[in-house]
């Protein structure tokens, strides 16, 4: 499988909230890190139990993603990294109001395996859904 396609897979994974389909795609060292987040949300979650742990916890918890529009995934020169830019449309879970994501991540996949994640969010509409759950 290419890395083109184990990040598609990711994404789509990730998508519908398949814990367990997400975590068979990273390396069992393999890590999530997120540069730009609130504080509260954790810098990096790495290896098997440690992502399925977060992944689980955090399902469902604040949104929802029902899709991910206008994906562009950018392979490089190095057959290993892939960089996807993309706009995620769902909802917040406690209002059911309208939520979006301006996402571009980098992926590192060695073997079929994601060994590196990460996941550049904007971080202004995760605040602005955190504001809207709190009211």
């Amino acid at each position: 499988m290419s890395s083109r396609e184990v990040v598609e897979r990711v994404l789509r994974a990730g998508r519908e909230q398949d814990v367990e389909a997400f975590v068979a795609l990273m390396a069992p060292e393999g890590h999530i890190e997120w540069p730009f987040r609130p504080a509260g949300v954790p810098g990096r979650v790495q290896g098997h139990a440690e992502l399925r742990r977060h992944l689980t916890e955090t399902a469902n918890a604040l949104v929802t993603i029902d899709e991910h529009r206008d994906v562009v995934l950018h392979e490089s020169t190095d057959p290993e990294v892939v960089v996807v830019e993309y706009e995620a449309h769902g909802a917040v879970v406690a209002t059911g109001a309208p939520f979006e994501q301006t996402v571009i991540a980098v992926f590192r996949v060695r073997d079929g395996l994601v060994v590196s994640y990460r996941d550049y969010i904007n971080p202004l509409r995760l605040l602005a859904a955190l504001d809207e759950r709190n009211v």
